[in-house]
């Protein structure tokens, strides 16, 4: 199992100011954490409680069909295009990444053992999406257009661009087979589009919420086209599931992660956290967790009505790139983060320095290897940390694979969870993100949001 260890955030090492006697934390909030995890596991089943997440690693239905479609198409694409935008996108964004051959998309097919490149078109910017679609040969590439509500007007807007051009080069009825919708099961724009024009469709399961949504369809069947091992991931979801049940604190790592967290927020001003991964292709889990924490605890009123406006600050960081960016900041800046790092402890490759430029400075790094260096980095910055009486927490995977990526992802989801039962706040909902999208609808003409648009010009032109 991925192993947790939050020793650098204990008062012992960063001083009494910025960390917690955590044994005595965890032996005060023993009963309340019991509460929240029976809790959790009592409501996953039931509807409008949006925690039906918690049971996706146990849907074999959903697997089954997966990877039934992705062995249909073996071979007839050359290209994925997945539109989306948030959690539609960032967990198929930081899964791939992760699993697949580091620079996939520049590999030769036999290299890639003939399965596809991948592309995310996750935002809006016209330069970009026009510089993709000018590269891709849209005949041999499969899109897969993922929204629940099938309103989402960033990845709909992008859908009706490609869907045309696909119609143009392919055909009214040819271009059908190069389209895959991912979407609510009854409801939604895009369910009746599907319908209509005959695509295949996967379902957005009730009750997830898009940045839960990493192990339904939405991201599956992405990896599965990509030939990533889902069974591999689905197992390390069941591994953590059962280890995450446990309601002792002392044996619960996402219950120690939460409480850390959430204490070192409110009683020690600890309101920014930094996710640090000390791997390359470990990068865009930062993005992922970025969406996760931050709208899942950023919140205006806590479950009473109270105004509350609590929430951690995530902020994505790279070990070792950003040493030579941030680490100045958080050493000497404002002592108001805690860190958190990922370890990888066995990395897929070894590479070695050679033993060359002995008669110069850099002669020590010779006979060592990369993996040494990164390694050496990644202890230097934590004790230097807490040197600084920064706190610190690190997450280690034995390996870089889909079942230790999947526990760790699944451990974030449940942590978040946990996290905002502490906080008293409503973890699912996303009112803030919700009236920007209004906004949105007002400005570009949608039906039923002409008062907005006519209060919006208003409020624009005050400004």
């Amino acid at each position: 199992m991925i192993t947790f260890d939050y020793r650098n955030a204990d008062a012992m090492v960063v001083g009494p100011e910025n960390g917690l006697n955590i044994q005595k934390e965890f032996t005060e909030y023993k009963e309340r954490i019991a509460e929240i995890i029976s809790d959790l596991n009592k409501r996953k089943d039931k509807p409008g409680q949006w925690l039906q997440w918690m049971n996706l690693g146990y849907n074999e239905e959903t697997l089954w069909y997966v990877k039934e479609y992705a062995s249909m198409v073996r071979g007839r694409f050359d290209n994925i295009l997945v539109l989306g935008i948030g959690g539609s996108a960032l967990g198929g964004i930081a899964v791939t990444e992760a699993l697949l051959k580091p620079y996939w998309n520049l590999l030769t097919k036999e290299q890639r053992d003939n399965f596809p490149r991948i592309f995310f078109l996750d935002n809006i910017d016209p330069d970009s999406i026009n510089g993709l679609l000018d590269i891709l040969d849209l005949k041999k590439t499969l899109v897969n257009v993922i929204t629940k509500s099938g309103s989402t007007a960033e990845t709909m807007s992008q859908f009706m661009i490609v869907k045309d051009r696909l119609e143009k080069e392919l055909g009214e009825d040819e271009y059908r087979k190069n389209v895959v919708a991912t979407t609510d099961k009854q409801t939604g724009v895009l369910r009746q589009i599907a319908e209509q024009e005959g695509y295949k469709t996967f379902v957005v399961p009730d009750d997830v919420g898009g940045r839960f949504s990493v192990f339904s369809a939405v991201g599956l069947l992405p990896f599965a086209l990509v030939g990533i091992d889902i069974d591999e991931i689905m197992n390390g979801i069941k591994d953590m599931d059962l280890a995450l049940k446990n309601t002792d604190i002392n044996e619960n790592i996402a219950a120690q992660y939460a409480l850390i967290q959430y204490l070192l927020d409110i009683k020690r001003g600890k309101h920014i956290s930094v996710m640090m991964p000390y791997s390359s292709r470990l990068k865009y889990v930062s993005d992922w967790y970025v969406q996760l924490w931050a709208e899942s605890l950023g919140k205006n009123t806590d479950k009473e009505g109270n105004h509350v406006h609590i929430g951690q600050t995530p902020v994505k960081a790279l070990g070792a790139t950003d040493q030579h960016s941030q680490i100045q900041l958080y050493n000497e800046g404002p002592n108001d983060k805690i860190i958190n790092f990922i370890r990888v402890k066995e990395f897929d490759t070894t590479l070695d320095i050679p033993k060359i430029f002995e008669y110069t400075g850099i002669g020590y790094l010779g006979g060592k290897t990369m993996n040494d260096l990164i390694n050496a980095e990644a202890d230097s910055t934590r004790v230097s940390l807490s040197d600084y009486e920064r706190p610190t927490v690190t997450i280690t995977m034995p390996k870089l694979n889909g079942y230790y990526l999947a526990q760790v992802l699944y451990m974030f989801e449940v942590q978040t969870a946990i996290a905002g039962e502490l906080y008293n706040i409503n973890t699912f909902n996303q009112p803030g993100v919700e009236q920007a999208k209004n906004y949105t609808y007002a400005l570009m003409g949608r039906a039923g949001y002409e008062d907005s648009a006519k209060t919006l010009q208003m409020k624009m032109a005050s400004v």
